[in-house]
C-alpha cells in the first residue's frame, strides 16, 4: 500500500484555532466498514458519555450526512467523544454482505461500533444518537450494547410497513424529478436514489412496529418527532409507559432537511437542542483514556482493491478515502470530485463502484469531500455556499498534494455536474492535473453575481427534456391525476424559449462577449497545455444549452481544440442512473487514465500498510 502522510497535522482532531480549520474526524476500519472518531475537542474536559450514531437509510442518509459531522463538532467542543459509521454494504463499507440474517447485519455492526467507541474514548456511558431507519437497528441493538445509557430518536420509522410503503412514493418523485422513464424506474425490491435495500432487511423491516415494543431500550430516551407524524408522539408515550425518562422535542425543518442533497437547509436549532440534552445526561467522572495521538486506519480489501480512508491537507482538515488495485498500477490516477452536496460515495454510491472498478483495471483513484462538504468540516473566512466558488481549487490541489506525498502521480481530475465545472476550473490553474472527464457540465464559467440556489431551485428544464417529456403517455396521465406542477412547467418552458431567443441574438456575437471570451479562452488554454479533456453530456442535460451555444450540438466548434472528445449519451439523465450510461463514463475514465502510462518503480506497495498521519 503507498505510504501517505499528511501535511501540517496538529495532535488533536478536534484542535480549533483562528488560522486553522477543524480537523477531520478520525477515520478507522472494523469489520468491513469504515467509521469516523470525533474525539473531544482540546480545552475541554472529556466526558463520561460518548455518542454512537445510527444512520438512517438512502436518500435521507445522504441528506444528513453534513448534519451529523456537525452535531459531532458541537458534542466534542462540549467534550463529547463519537463515532459515526457506514452499515454493512453501505457508503464505503465493502459489498458481498450476507444479509440472510436481516436487520441483525446491521443492528450486529452498531454492537460492533459501540466497542470500538468504548475503546476509543474511554467512556463510561454511551448514548446512541439514531435518526430514520436507524430507530430500527438501533432498538434491535440496544440490548447488545454495553453500558448504554440512552438512545434519541430522531424522526423516528415507528412503522416499518409504512416506511416501506412512503420510501416506493417518494423513489417515483425522484426519478420524476431525474427525467427517468417509467421502463427506467427500478423495480428491483426497495430501492430510492440508485440505492437498493438488502432484500432479507427490506422483509424484516416491514414486520417492525416500535409501538410493539415490551421494554424500553434504554433508561432514557429523547423523542425528537414530526409534527404530522402522530406516530412519534405515540413512540414517546409508549416508552414512558415502560418506564423510560423520556423528553421530547420538536424536529423542525425536517421535511426541508431530507428532500433532496443539493439544496438541504441544516436545522441547526435541533443540532443544539440536541447537544445540549446529550450535554445535560447524568455524568460520572471525566473519561478515563488518556490522550492518544491519532492512528491510521487499517486497509480494507476487496474484490481486486484495497481502500484506506486517510486524512490530508492543512491540519487534516479534509477526508477521503484512497482506492488501489490489489495487482500492479497500470495508469494515472482518478481524482473524483464530488457533486454538489453528495457526499464522497456518490449518488447511488456510484463512485464507489466506478472507483472498485478502475482499481481491477489497475487504476487507482481518490474520492474526496471538499471543505464544508460532507465528512470535511468548513475553513474558516470562506463563505458557507462552496459551489462554483474559486476557494474549491485549493480544496483540489491539497488532495494532489496528498497523491504526491503518496507517489501517486500523475493525476486525472473527473467529475459531475458542479463536480465536473470544478475538475475544468481546477485544470485550469492547477499544471500537476494531467487529463480531465468532465460529465454533464452546467457551464464553463460562473457568471459573478449569479445565485447558486436560484439556479437550482428555479433552473428551468431544457426545451429538449420537456419536448421529450411531453411524447409520453404516463406524463398525460401524470397531468391529469394533477401530480405535474403545470404552472411552474410553462413558465420554465418561457424562460427557455426567451433565453434561447435572446441566444439567437448574441449568438453571432458570442466569442466577444466576456462569457464567451473567458470560455474560449480556457479551452484555448487546455489546448495550448495539450491536456486531454472527455467532455460527456446526458442527452438533454440543462448543460447543453451553453455548450450548443458555443461549440454546436453536434461539436463542430470543438474542431478547433482537437484535444477535447465529447461524447453524448442516449437515455440517461443528470445523475447517469441508466446502467449504460454509467458504463459509458468508466470506459471514459479508463481510456483518460491510460493515457499515461507509468515510467518503471513509479509506483510500489510498501508493507502492506499506510501511514496516514
Amino acid at each position: 500500500m503507498a505510504m501517505m502522510h499528511a501535511r501540517n497535522k496538529s495532535p488533536s482532531a478536534g484542535e480549533i484555532s483562528p488560522l486553522l480549520p477543524r480537523s477531520a474526524s478520525e477515520p478507522l476500519t472494523f469489520n468491513g466498514t469504515v467509521g469516523l472518531f470525533t474525539p473531544p475537542s482540546n480545552g475541554t474536559r472529556p466526558s463520561s458519555t460518548a455518542v454512537l450514531f445510527a444512520s438512517p437509510w438512502g436518500l435521507e442518509e445522504m441528506c444528513t450526512r453534513k448534519f451529523w459531522r456537525i452535531i459531532s463538532e458541537k458534542l466534542a467542543d462540549r467534550g463529547i467523544a463519537s463515532l459515526r459509521f457506514d452499515y454493512p454494504g453501505t457508503g464505503d463499507a465493502l459489498d458481498d454482505i450476507d444479509f440472510k440474517g436481516g436487520l441483525s447485519v446491521w443492528s450486529d455492526s452498531l454492537v460492533s461500533a459501540a466497542a470500538h467507541l468504548k475503546e476509543l474514548s474511554g467512556c463510561e456511558r454511551i448514548a446512541v444518537i439514531s435518526q430514520g431507519l436507524g430507530a430500527l437497528v438501533a432498538t434491535r441493538a440496544a440490548e447488545e450494547i454495553e453500558a448504554l445509557d440512552a438512545i434519541v430518536y430522531m424522526a423516528p420509522v415507528v412503522s416499518g410497513r409504512l416506511h416501506i410503503r412512503e420510501l416506493a412514493v417518494w423513489s417515483r418523485v425522484v426519478d420524476e424529478n431525474l427525467g427517468l422513464t417509467e421502463a427506467q424506474h427500478s423495480e428491483i425490491g426497495v430501492s430510492i436514489a440508485s440505492l437498493t435495500m438488502p432484500g432479507e432487511i427490506a422483509d424484516e423491516v416491514r414486520n417492525v412496529n416500535l409501538l410493539k415494543v415490551d421494554r424500553p431500550p434504554a433508561p432514557r430516551v429523547l423523542v425528537i418527532g414530526r409534527a404530522d407524524r402522530p406516530s412519534d408522539k405515540e413512540f414517546a408515550v409508549r416508552l414512558r409507559a415502560l418506564g423510560a425518562d423520556v423528553d421530547e422535542q420538536a424536529f423542525e425543518g425536517y421535511d426541508k432537511l431530507v428532500s433532496n442533497p443539493v439544496i438541504v437547509k441544516l436545522p441547526l436549532t435541533v443540532a443544539d437542542n440536541l447537544t445540549n440534552w446529550i450535554a445535560a445526561l447524568p455524568s460520572g467522572p471525566a473519561a478515563s483514556a488518556p490522550p492518544r495521538p491519532p492512528v491510521s486506519a487499517a486497509p480494507l480489501a476487496g474484490d481486486g482493491f484495497t481502500e484506506t480512508p486517510a486524512r490530508f491537507g492543512l491540519n487534516s482538515r479534509l477526508f477521503g478515502v484512497l482506492c488501489e488495485p490489489l495487482h500492479d498500477r497500470a495508469g494515472a490516477t482518478v481524482l473524483f470530485l464530488t457533486s454538489a452536496y453528495d457526499r464522497h460515495a456518490g449518488w447511488g454510491r456510484s463512485t464507489v463502484a466506478l472507483a472498485r472498478a478502475l482499481a481491477r483495471s489497475g487504476i487507482p483513484s481518490l474520492r474526496f469531500d471538499t471543505a464544508n462538504v460532507g465528512d470535511s468540516p468548513p475553513v474558516p473566512g470562506r463563505l458557507d455556499q462552496v459551489l462554483y466558488h474559486s476557494d474549491q481549487n485549493a480544496d483540489v490541489s491539497e488532495a494532489i498534494d496528498f497523491l504526491e506525498a503518496c507517489n501517486m502521480t500523475p493525476v486525472v481530475a473527473a467529475g459531475r455536474c458542479s463536480g465536473a465545472f470544478l475538475g475544468f476550473q481546477a485544470s485550469l490553474v492547477e499544471p500537476r492535473i494531467a487529463g480531465n472527464v468532465s460529465v454533464n457540465p452546467a457551464v464553463f464559467r460562473w457568471r459573478p453575481g449569479r445565485s447558486v440556489e436560484d439556479m437550482i431551485v428555479n433552473g428551468a428544464r431544457s426545451l429538449r427534456d420537456y419536448r421529450k417529456r411531453a411524447l409520453r403517455a404516463d406524463t398525460f396521465k401524470r397531468i391529469l391525476r394533477g401530480e405535474v406542477n403545470t404552472v411552474a412547467a410553462v413558465r420554465n418552458i418561457a424562460k427557455s424559449l426567451g433565453n434561447r431567443a435572446k441566444g439567437r441574438v448574441f449568438h453571432a456575437f458570442r466569442g466577444f462577449l466576456p462569457e464567451g471570451r473567458a470560455i474560449y479562452g480556457a479551452f484555448r488554454t487546455l489546448h495550448q497545455r495539450g491536456m486531454p479533456v472527455s467532455l460527456i453530456y446526458s442527452e438533454n442535460d440543462l448543460g447543453l444549452e451553453q455548450y450548443d451555444f458555443y461549440f454546436g450540438h453536434d461539436g463542430a466548434g470543438l474542431a478547433r481544440f482537437p484535444n477535447v472528445s465529447p461524447k453524448i449519451i442516449p437515455d440517461a439523465d443528470h445523475n447517469l442512473t441508466p446502467e449504460h450510461a454509467r458504463k459509458v463514463y468508466l470506459e471514459a475514465l479508463r481510456e483518460m487514465a491510460f493515457r499515461f502510462p507509468l515510467e518503471e518503480d513509479v509506483y510500489s506497495k510498501v508493507d502492506g500498510s499506510v501511514a496516514a498521519e
